[in-house]
Parts: structure tokens; sequence; C-alpha cells
């Protein structure tokens, strides 16, 4: 597979999941802060980045299983693979 190609889990994602809110489901429960929102591309719950200090997209993708993320940021076009560690812009 070349190097830009994205992988299975991502060119599995027919339709990519937008966020309901701009906001990290599960930091708004405990009235914590984030940097940056992801939303899961399986259950399409929106959460925080790895850059802000709760990590909630990154423990949802592990407790889970949720392979892909895309960013929630406006503006911003890519989808992020956890168990491939693979970025694709769409």
């Amino acid at each position: 597979m070349p190097a830009n190609a994205p992988c299975a889990h991502i060119r599995a994602i027919k339709t990519v999941k937008l966020p309901k809110k701009r906001e990290c489901e599960e930091c708004v429960k405990i009235g914590a802060s984030w940097v940056h929102l992801r939303t899961c591309q399986e259950c399409g719950k929106t959460l925080c980045c790895d850059d802000s200090p709760n990590k909630h997209a990154s423990k949802h993708a592990r407790a889970s299983g949720h392979p892909v993320i895309a960013s929630a940021e406006p503006g911003e076009r890519w989808l992020y693979c956890y168990p491939d560690d693979a970025f694709f812009e769409y």
C-alpha cells in the first residue's frame, strides 16, 4: 500500500460523522477543559484530543475498540486510525 493510502479501518468509513456539539462529552461531565475535539467514527461521540489533559478520545478508542476518529475542529478534514497510526486527509 502506498504511504499516503488510507488503512483498511479508514477505507471502511463511508460517511464521516460530524460532531453533534462542539464539546467533549466526558469533560463536560467532570467540569474539565479541552484543547481540540475528535469525533469517533464508529459511535459518533465527540471527545478531547491527546493534547488535552484527560485525553478522552484515545481512552475511548482503547476501551471501546473503535479505531478511527475525525477532527471535530472547524476547517479540518482528516481521519486518524489508532491501531494503524494512520492519518488521512479528505
